[in-house]
């Protein structure tokens, strides 16, 4: 019996042991690799300590926690928005839910207490000051992005658990703790989360981990969240790869100019590019971040995954220092690429169907 329970021969991703990236077989670095990254990285005395505060800003809090009633009441006066948690962590409210990626709200990324990455900035929203969460979206199992105590504290929530929608092979991580609201998905498969809204998961160029022995054993992904007021795109953890034009052409039938045209909103990852022999085919950099947001046909695009952990060897505050020199370098305006402090919220623009 294949140790990947969900082997399909017919899916190029798939594999007896595990999952792969039918792009690129580099993705995965050897231990020796690894070494070669963290000695060079601590004899250069890398990352530097960042040269610029890591942006802040008051949450919002009696708008996240209004948003469903509110939208309920009146859903063409009370639009999407994004309110950057810090990291990867986004949340999202469009089409009347409330949608968080890839929560991490503990100090540490990190399986050992008092060991690996710690937190340099605060989460924007503690916990306890989000809006009851109605949809949870996981890319990968790395720590960073799948935290233990953050899931749990989520699926304790007041008024019940969001619904958790996770890659092939994460379910069964969630069930043994007791969280079962759970979709579990193949790439371009999608789930009906309701009130319209669909969830399809991407694929993406990246690995999945959390121990010695599970490298590659579940999958991982990116979203697009298609509400009726709002298409939401997050490719997780990726390098660049040709996925993106793949993902444009597969929404395309759907979004035609007059059907509102395409994603209103990219969640884009911008840190932990450096060095790049060693980032390349798993993280992209600022100039392939803004490579995705184009080949996806998005509208506008915000920089994510910077600023909260050090995980590289870039300094925190350079990945936004260099999206500005790129935006500014290539006319781009800052409504179409958007650099956020943690906390804050901003609105979207709602979708707007052309009438027949």
């Amino acid at each position: 019996m294949p140790r990947n329970p969900f082997y399909d021969p017919t899916q190029p991703h798939h594999r007896p042991d595990g999952f792969r990236n039918p792009g690129s077989d580099e993705v995965v670095k050897s231990l020796a690799q690894v070494l070669r990254w963290r000695l060079d990285a601590r004899r250069d005395g890398l990352p530097r300590p960042p040269s610029d505060p890591i942006p802040t800003a008051r949450p919002d809090l009696t708008r996240l926690q209004a948003y469903a009633a509110a939208h309920a009441a009146d859903p063409a006066d009370h639009g999407p928005s994004i309110t950057w948690v810090g990291h990867a962590t986004v949340l999202a409210q469009l089409g009347g839910l409330s949608v968080l990626t890839d929560p991490i709200f503990s100090e540490r990324a990190s399986p050992l207490p008092g060991f690996g990455p710690k937190r340099h900035q605060a989460p924007g929203l503690a916990p306890h000051e989000l809006p009851h969460v109605d949809l949870v979206l996981i890319s990968h199992n790395h720590y960073d992005h799948l935290d233990d105590a953050s899931v749990r504290a989520l699926a304790s929530q007041a008024g019940g658990a969001p619904l958790f929608v996770v890659p092939l092979g994460l379910k069964a991580w969630l069930a043994a703790r007791g969280i079962t609201r759970v979709a579990e998905l193949d790439w371009w498969q999608s789930v009906d989360v309701g009130g319209g809204t669909e969830v399809v998961l991407l694929p993406a160029q990246h690995w999945s981990a959390r121990g010695l022995n599970d490298r590659m054993l579940t999958l991982w992904g990116g979203y697009a969240v298609l509400a009726g007021d709002c298409h939401l795109f997050y490719p997780g953890d990726t390098g660049y790869s040709r996925d993106f034009a793949r993902v444009r052409e597969h929404f395309a039938p759907r979004q035609q100019q007059a059907a509102g045209g395409g994603f209103d909103m990219a969640l884009i990852p911008i840190g932990a590019y450096a060095p790049r022999w060693f980032m390349s085919a798993q993280h992209v950099d600022v100039d392939e971040a803004l490579k995705i947001c184009a080949d996806v046909g998005a509208k506008r695009m915000v920089g994510v995954h910077w600023g909260t952990f050090a995980l590289s060897d870039e300094a925190l505050d350079e990945p936004p220092r260099v999206l500005r020199a790129l935006r500014e370098e290539r006319g781009l305006s800052e409504d179409q690429c958007w650099l956020m402090a943690i906390g804050e919220t901003r609105l979207l623009p709602s979708r707007r169907a052309e009438p027949r």
